[in-house]
C-alpha cells in the first residue's frame, strides 16, 4: 500500500489508514496506546546515563577535530573539500536508511540489552509518531552521537600523531568523516524536525522546502502503514532511487527466503498491542 503513495496524496492516505489501523485500545494511536505507554516506561536511568555520554563525547570530540581541520585548511583541497562534504551527506542518508529500516523490520524489543535500548525507540515512534517531538535534545540524539564517537575519536589521534604531511594528504578524508559525523549525529534532530508542525525556526522550515534536509511531507511517506518505504531520514535524497530499484523489498525477501523471518512483525505486534 505505501508503496503505491506519491508524495502529492500523501497527508489524507496517512490519515485514513493510520487513524483506522492496528491499534484496537482505547487509542488506535498516539501516547494513549496501549503499546505507545508500554514501550516509554521501558526508558531506563542506565539509558539515559549511556545517552549523556555519547553527547558529551561526540560534541567534544567534534570541536576539537574542527578546530584541527581549521588549522590544516588548504585552498588546494577545496574541490576535494566539497566532494568529500556531498560524499558524507549521502553516505549519512543510506546509513540512516539502512539502520532505520533494520530496526522496523527486523528483531524484537524483548532482545537482551538491544531490544529495549536501541529497538524500543522505533516501536513507539509508528504508535506514537509525535513522541518524538517531546524527547529532549538528549534523548533525541543520544543513540546518534554513540554511532560517531569511535570514528571521531579516530580522527582526533590522527591529528594528534600524524605529520603535517600527513595531515595534508588526509585532509579530503578527514572532511568526508567529518561531514558524514556531523549528518550522522544531525539524523534523529532532522527526523525530529519532519514531525514537528508548530513553532520551527524559519532556517529550518527553509531548509526543509529546499530539501536540503528531509522535508515534512516527503517523510509521510513512510508513516502510511504498513511502513515499508522511504526510510532515509537524514536528507531523504536516497528515498527515491531506492524505492525504485525495489532495494528494501528485494532485501526483505532476500532475508525471508534465508532465515523463514516475517518482515516488521514485531511492529505489528506492538501496533496491535491493548492492554
Amino acid at each position: 500500500m505505501a508503496r503505491m503513495v506519491n508524495e502529492n496524496g500523501c497527508g489524507q492516505e496517512l490519515q485514513s489508514i493510520e487513524l483506522n489501523g492496528p491499534g484496537r485500545g482505547t487509542a488506535r494511536w498516539g501516547p494513549q496506546h496501549a503499546g505507545a505507554l508500554e514501550l516509554a516506561n521501558l526508558y531506563s536511568p542506565g539509558k539515559r546515563c549511556q545517552e549523556w555520554i555519547s553527547v558529551v563525547l561526540c560534541f567534544s570530540l567534534m570541536a576539537f577535530n574542527f578546530c584541527h581541520l581549521l588549522v590544516n585548511f588548504h585552498l588546494g583541497h577545496m574541490w576535494y573539500i566539497l566532494l568529500g562534504i556531498v560524499a558524507g551527506i549521502l553516505t549519512a542518508d543510506f546509513a540512516s536508511g539502512l539502520v532505520h529500516w533494520g530496526a522496523d523490520t527486523w528483531g524484537s524489543v524483548e532482545l537482551p540489552i538491544f531490544g529495549k535500548a536501541f529497538i524500543r525507540p522505533f516501536r513507539e515512534h509508528h504508535i506514537d509518531p509525535t513522541a518524538i517531538t517531546r524527547h529532549d535534545f538528549i534523548e533525541t540524539n543520544g543513540d546518534n552521537c554513540m554511532l560517531t564517537v569511535i570514528p571521531l575519536a579516530h580522527m582526533a589521534f590522527n591529528f594528534l600523531t600524524l605529520s603535517p604531511a600527513e595531515h595534508y594528504h588526509n585532509y579530503p578524508w578527514h572532511c568526508y568523516v567529518m561531514s558524514l559525523a556531523i549528518f550522522v549525529t544531525l539524523t534523529n534532530q532532522i527526523h525530529k524536525w519532519s514531525h514537528t508542525y508548530f513553532g520551527l525556526p524559519g532556517w529550518v522550515v527553509f531548509l526543509q522546502n529546499c530539501h536540503i534536509i528531509l522535508p515534512r511531507k516527503h517523510h509521510r511517506i513512510h508513516h502510511v502503514s504498513p511502513h515499508e518505504t522511504y526510510f532515509c531520514i537524514t536528507t531523504g535524497w536516497l528515498n527515491y532511487p531506492l524505492e525504485k530499484l525495489g532495494f528494501w523489498s528485494r532485501l526483505e525477501d532476500l532475508i525471508q527466503s534465508v532465515t523463514g523471518e516475517k518482515p516488521r512483525s514485531d511492529d505489528l505486534k506492538w501496533a496491535h498491542k491493548i492492554k
